[in-house]
């Protein structure tokens, strides 16, 4: 299951599980799609390719929430 996590690495976005707009990597480093796009879609942290992260709604959300821990990295 992904971790989720709620805020872009590189800018500090939120955001939210679920809504779209979210760039993982196959380590789940995160990133909102402006960064992404800036880092022509490649992971600064392990040179993975960024992906669009799916979005988790409803009942699903609830039984297992997003991660408060923010990542970026002042």
């Amino acid at each position: 299951m992904l971790e989720m996590r709620p805020d872009c690495e590189r800018c500090g976005a939120d955001l939210p599980a679920d809504e779209p707009g979210a760039f993982i990597c196959s380590f789940e480093c995160t990133f909102c799609a402006p960064c992404a796009e800036v880092l022509d879609d490649r992971c600064p942290n392990c040179g993975g390719e960024l992906m669009d992260r799916p979005t988790r709604m409803g009942d699903a959300l609830a039984r297992h929430p997003a991660t408060t821990q923010r990542r970026h990295k002042a």
